[in-house]
């Protein structure tokens, strides 16, 4: 990034709105302590000092987010025009959204992976050469906390999917992809719509829907975040 492009996300990160948004790490009392290690892990990650600015913390200025509007008939009249025309063609064409049990589609995600070497940046080896491993995470017994996978379906094939950590008042989209030769047909804001449908229906306490940081990511990602309401904070992160 050159200097002026860096004194204008200073100035942008000086005046951006302020938000405290809680974990509710006591409440994994109440769950296995799967969640009340991976609450400690985002907090720790999101609180750690900046590897570039140490000044300030990794997920403190820029954090890409929306605060979740009423229900989802307000989710897409704030999203925009664009976003909604993506999300209609890729229903029109009858793609299909559900959870998934991540463990049943390990093929399918090694395929999505490789499908596309670039994206934002180059894939990483690990993901293009290896195969997706099981994972462990036991069921939630809350809804406070839990770590959902989702995915997008033409037919049975799956072509798109997501991890989701939420946690108090957020969820975040810790991890989505979406298989390339399918891309055009709007499954990846399919996939982000549906996410947001689905926390309204079994995760009321989130109030915040998360998408990383907004400042170091490449124009086109930025516009792609702020298509579909994901605008930067000054966040502060309140573990209990």
């Amino acid at each position: 990034m050159d200097i002026k492009n860096l004194l204008a996300d200073a100035r942008l990160a000086l005046s951006l709105p302020k938000l405290k948004i809680l974990l509710d790490l006591k409440k994994t009392s109440e769950n296995h302590v799967f969640y009340a290690d991976v609450v400690r892990d985002f907090y720790q990650m999101a609180t750690h000092r900046h590897p570039r600015f140490p000044l300030i913390r990794n997920l403190q200025y820029g954090v890409a987010l929306m605060p979740l509007p009423e229900n989802h008939d307000h989710y897409l009249k704030n999203i925009e025009s664009s976003a909604r025309r993506n999300i209609k063609k890729a229903q029109r064409k009858g793609y299909t959204f559900s959870r998934i049990d991540y463990n049943s589609y390990l093929n399918a995600i090694g395929n999505i992976h490789r499908s596309a070497p670039v994206r934002q940046g180059a894939m990483p080896s690990e993901l293009l050469d290896n195969e997706p491993t099981p994972i462990n995470n036991p069921e939630t017994l809350t809804s406070t906390h839990d770590y959902p996978y989702f995915g997008i379906f033409k037919e049975d094939k799956l072509v798109a999917y997501a991890g989701c950590l939420v946690a108090g008042e957020m969820i975040l989209l810790s991890t989505f992809f979406g298989h390339d030769d399918y891309k055009s047909d709007g499954i990846v804001p399919l996939l982000i719509s549906e996410i947001a449908k689905y926390t309204y229906e079994h995760y009321p306490l989130a109030k915040y829907y998360v998408y990383d940081a907004y400042f170091g990511g490449s124009a086109s990602l930025r516009r792609f975040k702020k298509k579909f309401g994901f605008t930067p904070y000054k966040v502060s992160w309140l573990l209990d």
